[in-house]
Formats: C-alpha cells, structure tokens, sequence
C-alpha cells in the first residue's frame, strides 16, 4: 500500500479542475445581490434563487448515482457536469429579471449535480484503501482554495481595472473553460474494473443500467446520522451577520469570509492525514464536537475581534470532516455501489440545507443563543450516533493509485 500522504496524479488533475471551476463560481457569486439590486430584483428572488438551486442539485444527485453505477466511464458524465455550470453561468451577465438569475443559478447547480456522484466515485476507486481521506481532503482543499481566489479576482476585475459588474460575471467562462481544459487532458480514467460477483451493475459500459440492490444497512445508519448533524447545522452566512452585529465594520466582513476560507484550505490536508492514520470515523466524531464546541461558544462572545479570530479557528472543522465524511462513506459501500451512495449523501445533505438554514434563522431571529445552542446540541448528538450506531471498517476493494 503507497504512503497515505502521496496525492495521485488524478487526484491532483481533479483537484486543480475544481480549483478552476471554483473561482469561476466565486467570482459570480458575491455579486448576485448587487446583480438583483440593479434591475430592482428583491430579496426574495434570491432566496428563491438558492433553495430551488440546491434543490435541483439534491435531486440531479439522487438520481444520477445508479447511472454512475451503471457499469460506464465515469469521465463524460464529470465533463458534462463542468460544461454545462461553465456555459450556463456566465449567461448571468445578460439577465434582466430575477427569474433570468434563478434559471441559470439552477442550471449552474444542475451542473453540479451531475458531476459531483461521478467525481467522488472515481476519486474513490483511483486509491488506495489507506489513502482516501487524504484523497478527498486534497479535493476539498482545492475547492476551498479556489473560493478564495475567486473573489479576490473579483474584486480586482472591479476595483483595480474598473470593468462593469456584468463584464466580471461574463469573465468568469473563462477559469471555467479553463477547469474543462485540464479535465479533458489531465485526467486519465482507469479501465472499468469488474463488477463484483453479486450482479451489481450492468458491465455493460454504457449509463443505461441501473442497479436494484438495496445500499447496505451500514450506509443508511451513516447517512440517518448525517442528516441529524446537516438539519442542525447553518450556513456559514449567519457568522458574518453575527459579527455585523457585534459591531464589525460591513467592509470587513468579506476579509473575513476569504479568511475562513483560507482556514478550511489550510486544514483540509492535515485533516486527511490524521483521518488516515487515526481513523475517519474518530476523525469526525472529533470535526462535529469542534463544531458543537465552537456554536455553544460564539453566543456568548460580544466583542468583533475575538469573535473574528474564533470564526477563523472554527475553519479546522472543515478539514477535520470534509476528507473523512466521504471517505467514511466509501468504506460503507461495496464499491459497485459507491455511486448510489455519494448520490444518496449528496442528496440527504443538499435537501436538508433550506429546512437547517430556515429553522436556525427563525430561532436565530427570536434568541440568538438558543439558535446556536440548537446547532450545537444537533452537532454532538450525531457524534454520539456516529460512535454508537457506524462501525469503521477499512475495505480492500478501493482502487489502486494511477
């Protein structure tokens, strides 16, 4: 077995294209409510945008992954997903109504869907057993990485050359094309190995076949305790609202979004490491009761500063999870079903995003701390079920490093 610190050269090739894609979408996202604001798009618009976005998303994803499983390359179904969010999103910059952004962030995030299941299925079957938390650590990180850099671009297109705000969102086809680019040369897909003797999957190497096997109980105990941390979890928006109201200045509240940001990249690596060596399972146990730690704290802390400095440190959770949820998850699956599987996690945590950020935001309106204490108990109870209920069994059927 290779090294669990040594990064494949299709790991990187995917890293570098989910890099690119990032800083495509991050160079647009920031600006949509200015976007809005220009032709008098309203608030609800972009609330609308997001939920019916994630949702299409959620459900591209539970659908896609018996395809995946189907038996063909996986390589056309990634390429497709980045074509159509790197085509369909620049198309922002000539919309006109509030409808116009919600169509195309839905076709955007349709992309998504129909990369994600494939991409971390192959992800998981290029190495070894030993190393896939390291894998998908590395992925993250890039991912992270580039929602860094996206905005910086941004805002330097802005600023610096003063070019108007829809030209910006227009520009963003190109890191876009550019993640295409590396995706069709830089990542070489292995041949499709044999299916496993039970009959999964067609062999057939077409994306017609779906599979009819149930997932094994020990994939839906893991992804019943996911959904209890997602539904309590918030979006990472409600920390900048936090911190506005703790008296933070609004410009900085950006600088602070692109730090916590570089936290999570900065931590995804070492937290792929230590779940490689530790275990994954332990590794989130110990990501979810950080975050439970750190949302039964932030209520209590009334100065911007250190609530800033606090915000930044909570960026180790995600390092801490991010490579260990999905390697977790592969290590459930026979492999012949890994496609479900993503699909199914993919789906169970993009369907709970509206219900989690709509039940944190009216406690949040009604009482601060009990809208973070709420997070914060939902956090350590599923770290108690993962400890309970998710037995970590490290397979031998991940692929081998190319």
């Amino acid at each position: 077995m290779s090294s669990p610190s040594r990064v494949p050269p299709i790991v990187r090739s995917l890293g570098w294209v989910s890099f690119f894609t990032d800083v495509a979408s991050e160079m647009i996202y920031p600006l949509l409510p200015a976007l809005l604001l220009s032709f008098g798009g309203t608030a609800v618009w972009l609330g609308a945008m997001e939920g019916i976005a994630e949702g299409v998303s959620a459900l591209v994803k539970w659908r896609i992954g018996p395809v995946v499983d189907g038996g063909g390359k996986k390589k056309p179904l990634i390429l497709a997903g980045y074509a159509l969010a790197t085509f369909s999103r620049p198309l922002i910059a000539i919309s006109t109504a509030g409808w116009h952004v919600m169509v195309l962030r839905s076709l955007d995030r349709m992309g998504k869907g129909v990369r994600g299941v494939p991409r971390d299925a192959l992800l998981a079957e290029s190495v070894p057993a030993g190393s896939l938390a390291t894998a998908f650590a590395f992925h993250r990180m890039m991912d992270n990485a580039g929602s860094v850099c996206g905005p910086i671009v941004a805002f330097t297109l802005l600023r610096a050359l003063e070019l108007p705000l829809r030209v910006v969102i227009a520009l963003a086809v190109v890191p876009g094309i550019v993640s295409c680019l590396v995706l069709v040369v830089g990542v070489k897909e292995p041949e499709t190995r044999e299916r496993e003797s039970s009959g999964t999957g067609t062999g057939t190497g077409t994306f017609t076949g779906e599979t009819r096997e149930r997932l094994p109980r020990a994939v839906h105990r893991y992804l019943l305790v996911l959904a209890l941390f997602t539904l309590g979890a918030s979006a990472d928006s409600f920390l900048l609202l936090r911190a506005v109201e703790l008296g933070m200045a609004a410009a900085w509240a950006p600088l602070l979004w692109l730090a916590l940001s570089g936290a999570k990249a900065l931590s995804n690596m070492p937290g792929g490491w230590l779940a490689d060596r530790v275990g994954r399972k332990r590794t989130l146990v110990g990501a979810w009761l950080l975050y439970a730690a750190f949302y039964a704290a932030a209520p209590h802390v009334t100065t911007p500063l250190v609530f800033a400095v606090l915000v930044v440190a909570y960026g180790a959770y995600y390092g801490l999870a991010e490579g260990s949820e999905r390697a977790l998850l592969a290590e459930q699956a026979p492999a012949a079903m890994r496609g479900r599987a993503f699909g199914a996690m993919h789906a169970v945590t993009g369907l709970a995003v509206l219900p989690a950020n709509l039940l944190f935001g009216v406690l949040y309106a009604r009482h601060v701390a009990l809208a973070f204490a709420v997070s914060a108990a939902c956090a350590a109870a599923a770290a108690v079920l993962l400890l309970l209920l998710v037995d970590e069994r490290p397979r031998t059927d991940a692929g081998s490093a190319t």
